[in-house]
């Protein structure tokens, strides 16, 4: 009987040709776009932005977004140096969309800080803004997979390790 780990491995590897098999040229534009919301230039410059106010009244949400990002992103990077799994390997005639900043697959990067910074202003803002700020930092997670450079488990992990850090840094620590 095969293990755990070699059961989800190929789950896993099923899900994501199950994704990429479904690529339009349209949707391929825009998820490229929405990637790069998660590059770490693109993302820490706007959490930045947002923690010294630049956005009135959303300042110490800002602020939270910013150390859930920092830590979230220390914990990711420690687990991908412990984890060492290699990105996808596509069947020929699929490409990867984007160059993969480097060679570890496990977690997302994107995926944690997409969600590190979107749970943190999404809980200071009503409903209304904060559905559609968590669906962008979903949807980071999800373009790395359509991209074919995470299987859909590092995203997983990305936005477990985005949502434990948020609750794990409460924001009264910023007082």
């Amino acid at each position: 009987m095969a293990s755990w780990g070699v059961r989800l491995a190929g789950f896993d590897q099923r899900i994501l040709l199950a994704v990429l098999a479904r690529r339009t040229r349209r949707l391929a534009g825009v998820m490229r776009g929405v990637t790069l919301l998660g590059d770490p230039a693109v993302i820490v410059v706007l959490t930045s932005l947002l923690a010294i106010g630049v956005v009135p009244g959303i300042g110490v949400a800002g602020r939270h977004a910013l150390v859930v990002l920092v830590v979230s992103h220390l914990l990711a990077q420690v687990v991908k140096r412990l984890a060492i799994r290699p990105r996808p390997r596509l069947p020929i005639g699929i490409e990867s969309l984007v160059q993969a900043p480097d060679r570890f697959s496990f977690p997302s990067g994107h995926a944690t800080a997409g969600l590190a910074v979107a749970l943190p202003l999404a809980a200071s803002l009503p409903p209304m803004l904060a559905a559609p700020i968590v669906c962008l930092g979903v949807m980071i997670g999800l373009s790395r997979c359509y991209l074919g450079i995470h299987y859909p488990g590092d995203v997983i992990v990305g936005w477990f390790l985005a949502v434990m850090t948020w609750i794990a840094v409460p924001l009264r620590w910023l007082y």
